[in-house]
């Protein structure tokens, strides 16, 4: 193990920076897997349990609830026993909910398990690219955080794929037993279920990487923390990571009140609002009702389906965009050019269903559009910018705090778009995204540093320097 290791005898290695990072992105295979899975059950749920679209809408959001808990004690958990290990939690509790789902006996049984997997992705959502960014070399933080989106987006498309190969199967012959309840009669059983093998495979990875080394720098375990830098970037850059460890200011308050000082007010916004704003930006309304929105479209059910699986690859490939280019051009020209490009075509897409222009593949060609423009800029920008700017000795309750955000507004569009989609319809629905996209725009101008190859130390200290320039 790692943690045992001399650090004089510890070789750099850039496959076991990648492979770690790999694996910590695993969390977002999973967070990605269970929100998408939900889209092809949606139907299937509501049909075999005769649920009302607020019933429907809580199927669908009780999980994001779960996560909103779970990101509530992941922040102080992480801080106190380390990253790894509350991932390790995460991920059992991935497979007990995957297992609990498709063992269900009834609707309620059904919701709790859907809000301990809900837990689960709540504190991998916070801990992985929190983990991610604390492992990687500053000049590559920004593509191995954004690692944890690509994986992300991966488990979208795989959860739509397994989505449609169990549904095109259902009908196959499983016996009279459990294997036809879950295969067949009730296929949504499988899908959910299907999420127990990521799980694992994820639970079984975490014990073979290391812990964070700047946790255990904050822990005073510089031997071990040597070790593994030693083994990211080489002898000199983690002489140099330490050092610039112990230069900063050892009196700073370990609790989450050192945030809400004057000093790292600006921090705090960005960390509450963008990721908010990621959310409220209608893209997992496009994830979770997609075939919904499709039909209303004028897509025949099998037509939308596909438009959905097309939408996840459309996420997955515009993300390599922000892969090869965050740690070149920056955070702020990917933001301002993907946010800029999600407004409008929201916009567009309104239009479009308020002029009745619905035949065709127009509101396709847009919403794709839209899931272009996120892919590159909020999806994994929002990542790598909330897990730079909060300072070390508290990152992972600020961390924690940012994710609450997101997660409060993932749970309002998860509950609330079934509504506005049968209240306002599809045109001020998605003019009403647009509206609270926007001010993403303006946040970017005026708050947001551009942190691109620079240490999570220096980021501190700008905070710091800049705030007393203005006093």
């Amino acid at each position: 193990m790692i943690d045992t290791i001399n650090p004089i005898e510890v070789k750099k290695s850039s496959t076991y920076l990648y492979l770690v990072c790999l694996v910590a992105a695993l969390g977002g295979f999973l967070f990605g897997f269970d929100t998408a899975v939900i889209s092809g059950t949606v139907s299937l749920v509501k049909n075999d349990f005769g649920l009302s679209a607020v019933s429907e809408g809580w199927f669908v959001s009780c999980a994001l609830l779960g996560c909103i808990i779970g990101v509530g004690f992941s922040g102080k958990l992480s801080d106190k026993y380390g990253r790894k290990i509350v991932l390790i939690l995460s991920a059992v509790l991935f497979l007990a909910s995957a297992l609990g789902c498709m063992l269900s006996s009834s609707f309620a049984v059904l919701i709790i398990f859907r809000l301990i997997g809900g837990l689960g992705i709540g504190v991998a959502s916070m801990v992985s690219p929190l983990y991610i960014s604390e492992f990687s070399p500053s000049r590559y933080r920004g593509m191995m955080v954004s690692l944890y989106q690509l994986a992300l987006t991966i488990g979208i498309v795989l959860a739509y794929f397994s989505n449609a190969y169990l549904a095109n199967h259902a009908g196959n012959s499983y016996g009279n037993g459990s294997m036809h309840t879950i295969f067949s009669a009730e296929v949504w059983r499988a899908m959910l279920g299907l999420g127990a093998v990521p799980a694992v495979i994820f639970l079984v990875s975490l014990f073979l990487v290391p812990e964070s080394p700047r946790w255990l720098l904050l822990k005073g375990r510089e031997p071990q923390a040597e070790a593994i830098l030693i083994k990211i970037d080489g002898s000199e850059a983690a002489a140099q990571e330490i050092k610039a460890f112990k230069a900063q200011d050892d009196k700073d308050d370990t609790s989450i009140k050192e945030l809400f000082k004057p000093v790292y007010r600006k921090a705090l916004w960005i960390g509450l609002l963008l990721p908010f704003l990621s959310q409220v930006c209608g893209i997992n309304a496009v994830i979770y009702y997609g075939p919904r929105i499709l039909e209303q479209a004028g897509f025949t059910l099998n037509n939308a389906l596909g438009g959905q699986v097309t939408i996840g690859l459309v996420n997955v490939v515009f993300t390599f965009v922000a892969i090869f280019t965050i740690d070149k051009w920056g955070r702020k020209p990917l933001l301002f050019a993907g946010v800029g490009g999600a407004v409008v075509s929201l916009i567009i897409i309104g239009a479009l269903f308020a002029l009745g222009i619905t035949s065709g593949p127009w509101i396709l060609i847009f919403i794709l559009a839209f899931i272009a423009c996120f892919a590159f800029s909020f999806g994994p920008v929002c990542w790598v910018v909330v897990g730079e700017i909060f300072p070390n000795a508290i990152r992972g309750k600020a961390m924690a705090l940012a994710t609450l955000s997101l997660w409060i507004g993932n749970f309002l569009v998860g509950q609330l778009t079934p509504v506005m989609l049968e209240g306002l319809g599809s045109s001020w629905t998605f003019w009403l995204f647009a509206l609270c996209c926007s001010p993403a725009l303006w946040i970017t101008w005026k708050l947001i540093p551009e942190t691109k190859g620079r240490s999570l130390e220096n980021i501190e200290n700008y905070w710091k320097e800049n705030y007393k320039s203005k006093a």
